[in-house]
């Protein structure tokens, strides 16, 4: 039976994700070692025979931030038009630039860690934050988040995934897969509202810098979403590795 799914990429590491400086709307690089993971990201999971099977994918959202959208290209995904061609892979998903993923709004902590965050309550005789419970000072509530998601969200199942699920295998002929490459507290908060989670109870997920997830549903079943912790690898690959050994 067909079980569409979606991927979800934090985008690769950047100056601040190394030093937990809380990145928004700022729009800074990735590092060299960031576009290096990347790409070799995309040549562990990305083909016929991978994770993510690029003639499987119907659309691809991405972040208006520069540093998710250079990590889209560094994938080779074989996008026409888009970044490095990869190993000869073949897409025809559409690229769309979403401001509903891009990151959180930090508001007056942008640019600042945790831990300065936390000194600088303490000096006030604040409580202590937690992002998911209280949100940013000038920028976003869990609930502007929440409002963010849930959009996207019901987009993917009406669009792309709701003509497709439950169907023998093989007789879908359209792509159903979605990719999502975006940022850390903002695919964490997709990822729990995915599964309905209120986000302020803390979704308690982690996704590092290049790193992907895996969103799909249970039994088949639209209104049973779930979040793939893992899957096999298909048995044809592991024969041609151990006939390679």
């Amino acid at each position: 039976m067909t079980t569409p799914r979606v991927f979800i990429i934090r985008h690769g590491e950047t100056q601040w994700s190394l030093n937990g400086r809380h990145t928004g709307s700022t729009d800074i690089p990735l590092t060299a070692a960031g576009e290096k993971r990347i790409r070799a990201t995309g040549r562990a999971l990305i083909g016929p025979d991978r994770l993510i099977i690029p003639s499987n994918l119907a659309h691809v959202y991405v972040s208006p931030r520069k540093r998710a959208q250079r990590t889209l290209e560094l994938l080779g995904l074989g996008i026409e038009g888009l970044g490095e061609e990869g190993e000869g892979h073949k897409c025809g998903a559409k690229v769309e630039v979403r401001e509903e993923i891009r990151e959180w709004e930090y508001g007056d902590y942008e640019g600042v860690t945790s831990k300065e965050i936390q000194e600088q309550r303490m000096s006030r005789g604040e409580g202590e934050w937690d992002i998911w419970r209280d949100g940013c000072p000038g920028g976003e509530s869990p609930e502007d988040v929440t409002a963010r998601c849930d959009k996207i969200i019901a987009e993917i199942r009406e669009r792309f995934h709701a003509h497709a699920i439950g169907k023998p295998k093989g007789s879908v002929k359209e792509p159903y897969d979605v990719l999502i490459v975006a940022h850390a507290h903002i695919l964490r908060a997709f990822a729990g509202r995915w599964v309905s989670k209120n986000i302020a109870d803390n979704p308690s997920l982690i996704l590092e810098a290049g790193g992907v997830g895996t969103l799909s549903y249970e039994h088949h079943k639209l209104n049973e979403p779930a979040i793939l912790l893992g899957g096999a690898f298909m048995s044809d690959v592991v024969e041609e590795v151990e006939m390679q050994a």
